[in-house]
């Protein structure tokens, strides 16, 4: 059964393309690289398209064509997403326009003094989200709060062609638990804390919820640790809209009981699901989710 390893596929051969590409012919002609980049996984990686087949025919209930389609529509998605947040980091944001739904909530979260808990998923391109913050006025150090396994020559080199190093902060998970005095601490500084909340890895505490009409399972760490916080907690999304636009989501977790993990996770599932049936082909989970495929 293919599970979620923590790692994104990718080489760095693959950036320094996109970087090349986004440099000498802009983004939207880097763009039409994507065709033979989602013409590749759509022929040629057999265990992903069928997972991602599943989601679109069995929990969306499209016919066949269409989650065909929908297959190379997802990779080729995934693969703007990916450009634009290279091209951001490399000094273009201001090719970009953006709109924010909600922002008076992550407002009145730090106006409290408090700090907060920021919950994301894998849906759309929130890694992109402090580079739209800054143009509001929403000056607020963000702590990422993740497992450390990504592919590390792959980070230092974004980092090395991004023109402006990124402000958030990460706070990793560790066996000892320490990341929770991390977490602690970043909160008594009215810090943001943001998690995502819809993998988990195999071995590794869970929680489940039905999501699109199938229990799933949830790592458990992000809700069990926010209820129990007692600070402000906002589900947040930066979705794709056409051409170089984006649509910035923040909505407040309401009417969630102190240390009640389901209750939250049950929340965040409801949320998670409008957000996915909105923009289907943003939520990037290639992996057998619903433990549904043999």
């Amino acid at each position: 059964m293919n599970k979620w390893k923590g790692k994104s596929k990718g080489t760095i051969a693959g950036y320094k393309i996109f970087v090349w590409c986004i440099r000498n012919a802009g983004i939207r002609s880097s763009y039409g690289v994507l065709y033979f980049v989602a013409a590749y996984y759509f022929l040629f990686l057999k265990k992903s398209n069928r997972y991602i087949s599943y989601y679109f025919s069995k929990r969306l209930g499209y016919g066949f064509w269409k989650t065909k389609t929908a297959v190379f529509k997802s990779y080729f998605t995934f693969g703007k997403v990916l450009i634009d947040k290279t091209a951001i980091s490399t000094g273009l944001r201001d090719r970009f326009t953006y709109e924010f739904d909600g922002v008076e909530n992550l407002k009145n979260l730090l106006h409290e003094k408090k700090g907060g808990v920021l919950i994301s998923a894998h849906i759309g391109n929130f890694e992109i989200a402090e580079h739209f913050f800054a143009d509001i006025d929403f000056d607020c150090q963000i702590n990422l709060v993740t497992t450390d396994q990504e592919v590390t020559v792959i980070k230092e080199y974004l980092e090395s062609v991004a023109v402006k190093k990124s402000s958030i902060k990460f706070i990793y998970v560790k066996e000892d638990m320490s990341h929770i005095f991390e977490i602690n601490a970043a909160l008594s500084k009215n810090e943001l804390i943001c998690f995502t909340g819809d993998r988990y890895f195999e071995g590794s505490k869970y929680l489940e919820a039905d999501l699109l009409g199938k229990s799933a399972k949830f790592p458990a760490g992000p809700f069990l640790i926010a209820s129990r916080l007692g600070v402000p907690v906002v589900y947040v999304y930066v979705m794709k809209e056409k051409n170089l636009h984006y649509h910035l989501y923040a909505r407040v977790a309401q009417n969630i009981k102190n240390r009640d993990s389901q209750g939250l996770l049950n929340s965040y599932v409801q949320n998670l699901e409008s957000m996915i049936k909105k923009y289907p082909l943003q939520w990037f989970n290639y992996f057998d989710f619903w433990d549904d495929i043999d």
